[in-house]
C-alpha cells in the first residue's frame, strides 16, 4: 500500500469565516480528509494572528468559534488532529532556527508584508516581517508533502521550499520539500458588490460578503442585492463578472457545471436566478449553523478535541524538531 501524502492546512482565528473560506478551503479539506491517500493535520493559526494586535476576549471567542466551525463544516477530529498552533511549542522553536536561515532580502520582498504594513501603519512589527519563517516552520515541522494554498500564499510556499532546500544542503537531508495543492473547483469566490475583488470579511461593504454564521434572511438579502450587469441572460461573457460570480457560487454549492447552469436558466432572468442561488446557499449553510450551535453548547467536547489534537501534533512535531536541534548542534536535553 502506497504511503499516504501528508497535508497541513490552517486558518487564522482572526474573525468570522466567509462563504469563500468554506468553498475555497474548508470544504476541500473535508474532501481531502475522506480521501484515503492523504493524512491531514488541521491547525488554528493563532500565533500568526497576533501580528495584528488582538482584543484578548474577542481573540479567545474567535478561536473557539473557528474550532467549532471546523467541525461543523465536516472536519472529523477522530480522523485528523485539529489543534491550536500555540499549543505546540515546536512551531515557535523551529521558527527561530528558520529565521536564522532566512535572508532579510527574502522577507522584504514578501507582498503580504507590504500589504499588511499599509493596512496597519501604526503596528509594523517584527513578527509581521518574519511571519513567513513561522509559516515555513508550520509546514516543515510536519514533513508535509502538500500544502493547500491560495494565490496570496504562493510566495510564502516558495520561500518555505527555499528554506527546506537551504537547510538540507547545509545540514544534510532533514525536511521534505512541500508542493502546493490548489483545489480544482471553487477556489475563488468574489465580492457580491465588486466581482473583480475576492470575497473578504474586511470588505467595508457588508453586502459584499456572506459569513457562514450570517442569519439566513441576511444571506438571501445579500444575494438578491448582488451586483450584475444590465442584461438578463444567465451566461458567461465579457462584462458579466457579477453574474459569473453568482454562477460560480451556485456551481460550488450545487455541484452543477457552468454549462449546466446556463442551460437550466436559459430564458429566465436575473431575479429567478438570484432566488435560486439564495436558496441553494441557504440550504448549504443551515446544517452548518445548526451543528455550530450544538458544538458551542458543548465546550467540554471542544476542549477534548483541541487537547487531543495538540498531543498528536506535538508528537509528530517533536520528531522533526529533535532532528533539527541535533543537526544545528544544540546540546540535547
Amino acid at each position: 500500500m502506497a504511503e499516504k501524502k501528508r497535508i497541513l492546512s490552517g486558518i487564522q482565528p482572526s474573525g468570522a469565516l466567509t462563504l469563500g473560506n468554506y468553498v475555497g478551503a474548508l470544504r476541500s479539506w473535508v474532501d481531502l480528509q475522506t480521501d484515503d491517500t492523504y493524512e491531514c493535520y488541521f491547525m488554528l493559526a493563532d500565533l500568526h494572528t497576533i501580528t495584528v494586535r488582538q482584543v484578548p476576549k474577542d481573540f479567545r471567542k474567535n478561536a473557539m468559534d473557528l474550532l467549532a466551525l471546523f467541525l461543523a463544516c465536516g472536519i472529523d477530529p477522530e480522523k485528523s488532529p485539529v489543534f491550536f498552533q500555540s499549543h505546540v511549542p515546536a512551531h515557535a522553536q523551529l521558527s527561530w532556527v528558520l529565521t536564522c536561515n532566512t535572508y532579510m532580502g527574502e522577507l522584504s520582498r514578501m507582498t503580504q508584508f507590504k500589504d499588511k504594513s499599509r493596512k496597519h501603519e501604526n503596528n509594523i512589527n517584527a513578527g509581521l516581517f518574519t511571519y513567513p519563517s513561522l509559516m515555513a516552520a508550520d509546514i516543515l515541522l510536519y514533513q508535509a508533502d502538500l500544502v493547500p494554498v491560495g494565490e496570496d500564499q504562493r510566495q510564502h510556499l516558495e520561500l518555505t521550499r527555499d528554506l527546506a532546500n537551504r537547510f538540507n544542503n547545509a545540514y544534510s537531508e532533514t525536511f521534505k520539500v512541500p508542493e502546493g495543492y490548489i483545489p480544482k473547483v471553487g477556489a475563488r469566490i468574489m465580492s457580491l458588490q465588486d466581482p473583480t475583488q475576492k470575497m473578504s470579511k474586511s470588505d467595508p461593504n457588508e453586502n459584499g460578503y456572506i459569513l457562514l454564521l450570517d442569519p439566513i434572511d441576511a444571506v438571501v438579502r445579500k444575494i438578491k442585492r448582488a451586483v450584475t450587469d444590465s442584461g438578463s441572460a444567465v451566461k458567461r461573457g465579457e462584462g458579466k463578472e457579477g453574474i459569473e460570480n453568482l454562477m460560480s457560487i451556485y456551481s460550488a454549492v450545487t455541484g452543477k457545471s457552468m454549462d449546466e447552469i446556463e442551460v437550466l436558466f436559459d430564458g429566465k432572468g436575473y431575479g429567478d436566478f438570484k432566488a435560486a442561488v439564495a436558496e441553494a446557499v441557504a440550504e448549504t449553510l443551515r446544517p452548518i449553523q445548526e451543528r455550530y450551535r450544538d458544538l458551542m453548547a458543548n465546550k467540554d467536547y471542544l476542549e477534548q478535541v483541541y487537547r487531543r489534537g495538540a498531543e498528536v501534533a506535538a508528537k509528530t512535531a517533536m520528531k522533526t524538531l529533535s532532528k533539527v536541534y541535533r543537526k544545528v548542534g544544540f546540546i540535547q536535553p
